[in-house]
């Protein structure tokens, strides 16, 4: 007995029904082409994942149930071959009772159907709704309550939906009801060390029930998500029989031979990668695909001479290409001549479009447009935030005059901090490295300098920008450190305190100073207001600035 298994590691868009089912009839179409006998899609991959508050319409699960509709006429001609596809189901309707009005509420499945020579054979509704970190589904769909194996060409195969195989009831309810092995449809967004739980997860699952494993897996950036791919298959000792490439679209066979002995697997293995690698990978493809998905011609950014805005530039040309991304640099009264200096060396490093707009004479001309109101008053913070203000503007009108979006350059430090400028610096329509910390910054400037994935030139970032003391450089001799922590140490509170919940005595008592922490946690919490005005970005690490951080902006709680 022989099961060739292919996962459609495919980057599917929100929304796009008719061209999500596009992609999955010519992947059928080639899978059964080269003998695949079943197909396997990722979660929801009909609608994309995770299109939010579009699941409260009803004119859009009828479309999704339209484009199913589709999928089984496309692929009606291709005998034998089982697709599963993921897709929002109703289930029957309830009323509820309102006081004005009764309303009758389609609630939905997270389902994935069989689809077998133009027919919906089967439907799995999925059993486990995870409702933490980026994830709602409990907001929009009710639970299963069966397990699901079907019959492929005389294989039991038992159906998982991602939350699912993270428990040990699903897996064990399928193997009971005859399973002889496991696909698991998925769409886990990515961050750093995500790959390597996921495998070690789905190996507990493998070594519980005896059972191998195929867990296929989303590619591509939605907002402020993204997925890896890396789709892999376990055999039934748990070991790893093959892992396909992350961050790109790929059909990923598997063939299971089934002999006395167990099953044997065949499937390419593509490498695991550095924490680096996968970091940059990621923000690359979260930069491509955000841009691409919304139509944007382009990025513009602010390049200051700094590792912030130089790392941003690299990431924006490895996403985008050379052509597609325009720098500027803004100098003020207090730039310091390296800046420019390197800022120019990066931009034609890159062969990027650079200019220069000093704002010199706007913020001159603010000063004594505002000379009356601060008469007697010394220059503050104030007037270094009127030079990030001017910054912003120009950028922005240069966004709505050429079409491109503004890239932002703040990192996690700074955004936990309030180290930024509200309608300055955190002006723009993306920030990419917003989930990555200071510490890694460095870090990831010095691998893109050792390595060039896309292409693109290598060493694109100066080393000077990369061991010069971070400044915002909007007063003299100004220092990020002047103002923070030590990044090692700040960066290490933002994590336990911000990322993992831990509390300020914990920290105290873990060996940081009582004043670091204090400070720290007082920034985070007197920030909140700003970040809820700041651009979505790049989620990184488990636990970012966005969906996964819920926290009131008015609150008396200090801990």
């Amino acid at each position: 007995m022989t099961l060739s298994i292919c996962v459609a590691q495919l980057n599917f868009v929100v929304g796009d029904m008719a061209g999500n089912a596009r992609k999955i009839i010519d992947a059928a179409t080639q899978a059964h082409a080269r003998g695949v006998r079943l197909l396997l899609t990722p979660e929801l991959a009909i609608c994309g994942y995770a299109a939010e508050d579009l699941f409260l319409r009803p004119a859009f699960i009828d479309a999704c149930d339209d484009a199913v509709k589709v999928v089984q006429d496309g692929t009606a001609h291709l005998k034998g071959l089982h697709i599963v596809v993921g897709h929002p189901a109703r289930t029957a309707a309830t009323v509820v009772e309102r006081r004005d009005r009764s309303v009758a509420v389609a609630r939905l499945h997270n389902a994935a159907s069989v689809v077998h020579e133009g027919h919906v054979i089967y439907t799995y509704a999925k059993r486990e709704l995870p409702n933490y970190q980026v994830f709602d589904e409990r907001r929009y769909f009710v639970p299963g309550d069966a397990p699901g194996v079907i019959d492929v060409g005389g294989v039991r195969v038992g159906l998982l939906i991602c939350e699912d195989a993270w428990f040990d009831t699903p897996a064990a309810e399928a193997s009971a009801a005859g399973a002889e092995l496991l696909v698991v449809i998925n769409a886990s967004p990515f961050h750093a060390g995500k790959g390597g739980e996921r495998e070690a997860t789905m190996r507990q699952r493998v070594q519980a029930t005896g059972l191998p494993l195929v867990y296929a897996h989303l590619v591509g950036g939605q907002d402020e998500i993204v997925f890896e791919g890396r789709s892999f298959v376990l055999a039934a000792d748990g070991t790893l029989a093959g892992r396909a490439v992350s961050f790109e679209e790929t059909l990923f066979d598997a063939c299971f031979v089934r002999q006395e002995s167990g099953w044997q697997i065949t499937a390419g293995t593509d490498r695991a990668h550095s924490p680096e690698a996968d970091l940059w990978h990621a923000l690359v493809l979260g930069v491509r695909d955000y841009l691409g998905k919304n139509g944007f011609p382009g990025a513009i950014l602010g390049l200051s001479g700094g590792i912030d805005s130089a790392l941003v530039l690299a990431i924006a040309v490895d996403a985008l290409g050379k052509d597609r991304v325009r720098t500027v640099m803004m100098p003020s009264p207090y730039t310091a001549d390296i800046s420019w200096i390197d800022a120019r060396d990066m931009a034609a490093r890159l062969g990027v479009r650079y200019d220069e707009i000093a704002i010199a004479p706007q913020f001159e001309a603010f000063k004594a447009s505002l000379a009356g109101e601060f008469a007697g008053l010394p220059e503050d913070t104030t007037e270094e935030n009127l030079q990030a203000r001017i910054r912003g503007t120009l950028l922005m009108a240069l966004s709505n005059k050429f079409g491109s979006i503004v890239l932002t350059t703040g990192n996690k430090s700074e955004m936990a901090t309030g180290y930024c400028t509200l309608y300055g610096d955190m002006a723009g329509g993306f920030a990419v490295i917003k989930d990555v910390a200071k510490t890694m910054v460095f870090k990831l400037a010095r691998w893109r300098n050792a390595h060039d994935p896309y292409g693109t030139g290598s060493s694109p970032i100066p080393e000077r920008i990369i061991t010069r003391p971070p400044s915002a450089e909007l007063r003299p001799d100004q220092k990020d450190q002047d103002s923070l922590p030590a990044y090692e140490v700040l960066d290490a509170i933002i994590e336990r305190y911000m990322e993992n919940d831990q509390s300020p005595e914990s920290l105290v008592a873990a060996g940081f100073e009582r004043a670091d922490v204090d400070k720290v946690v007082r920034l985070i919490r007197i920030n909140e207001y700003k970040r809820r005005q700041a651009p979505v970005g790049i989620r990184v690490t488990h636990r970012s600035f966005g969906k996964d951080w819920r926290y009131p902006i008015t609150s008396k709680y200090r801990a």
